[in-house]
């Protein structure tokens, strides 16, 4: 995965989290499963939320945020006027991955994955100081967005800095950009919704974001209704997508988005460990048979997870990320016969 060229062959990755309480041993555990030293792997930098607060994927991202500090409350994550203890636990979190990243990855040459929490699903989650979503403002969702962009930038910055030989793949995740575009979140009393913001606003957001960034991207939505044809006008190189159990419809939506140039990393396995590589390739082809694409014909294919593996056991991250690998192997054999 490039920004100038295609993978000549399929390539497994993972969508981020790790479980367990290490920063070090999740480093260097996708490391060991994705550095194969033949280019069939992305590697990343995983999340481990199972070490508390700021660790999180909404957490993480606040950290990231530029003259917009935050802490965390009963409710979640909230802006604040001055950074407290919260604020200094995730900056100490992220030093820890970055510091076991660089000695993990030291001499490293090739694509290397971080993952960001993207501007709305992070405007979806924190709050304001009166307690209202971020999102309900439309002025405090645009801030929000300069700002998390700035961090980002720095974010890779430093990953660049540490593994200099490493060409930063950008992921945005999105997980809650369907809720946002559908009104169906929450107001703080709980007795309404957020109104629906517009889907010209939603995608110009994410093409502001992902345009400041000079290396491949990644959008990353496993909700069954992401929106493929907003997100694939985002500018993304890639959209990242569970396809475990994808309707035809899906299937015939992933492959506009493959004919109108986009790659797709597909999250053909599910995370229960229950799917082995040979199955998760019989998804992938016959998803796209059944669409009328060809395998052959697909350019600019990423196989991963259906989703983080946070929430497994360290065994069964290991056997997905495995089955993983080994669905992009027999897809690569298909295609060579």
């Amino acid at each position: 995965m490039t920004s100038s060229e295609a993978p000549a062959r399929p390539v497994a990755t993972g969508i981020g989290s790790w479980p367990g309480e290490s920063a070090r041993e999740a480093v260097r555990a996708v490391r060991d499963l994705l550095v194969d030293g033949d280019g069939r792997g992305l590697p990343y930098l995983p999340e481990t939320p199972g070490r508390g607060p700021g660790a999180d994927l909404v957490g993480r991202a606040a950290g990231l945020l530029v003259d917009l500090p935050v802490d965390l409350q009963p409710s979640g994550w909230r802006l604040v006027d001055r950074a407290g203890r919260d604020a200094a636990r995730t900056a100490s979190l992220l030093r820890e991955d970055l510091d076991e990243l660089a000695e993990a990855y030291d001499g490293y040459s090739g694509p290397l994955k971080v993952q960001v929490a993207g501007p709305w699903t992070l405007a979806a989650t924190l709050r304001l100081t009166r307690g209202e979503r971020v999102v309900s403002d439309p002025g405090a969702s645009a801030d929000l967005l300069a700002s998390l962009t700035e961090g980002i930038g720095a974010h890779v910055a430093d990953v660049r800095r540490l593994v200099p030989g490493a060409e930063v793949v950008l992921q945005v995740d999105e997980p809650s950009v369907t809720a946002v575009l559908e009104g169906a979140l929450p107001t703080a009393s709980g007795y309404g919704r957020v109104r629906a913001v517009d889907p010209q606003d939603v995608a110009r957001g994410l093409r502001e974001l992902l345009a400041a960034h000079d290396g491949p991207t990644v959008v990353h939505c496993c909700h069954a209704r992401a929106p493929l044809p907003l997100l694939r006008g985002t500018g993304a190189g890639y959209l990242a997508l569970d396809l475990v159990d994808a309707s035809p419809a899906r299937w015939e939506s992933v492959a506009a988005t493959l004919e109108a140039g986009t790659g797709v990393v597909a999250g053909v396995v599910a995370t229960d460990g229950e799917t082995s590589g040979a199955r998760a390739r019989e998804v992938l082809t016959d998803g796209l048979e059944r669409a009328g694409v060809a395998p052959g014909e697909v350019p600019r294919l990423v196989l991963s997870p259906a989703c983080g593996l946070a929430g497994r056991s360290a065994a069964t991250a290991v056997a997905v990320q495995q089955a993983v690998v080994e669905a992009a192997r027999r897809l690569e054999d298909d295609l060579a016969g």
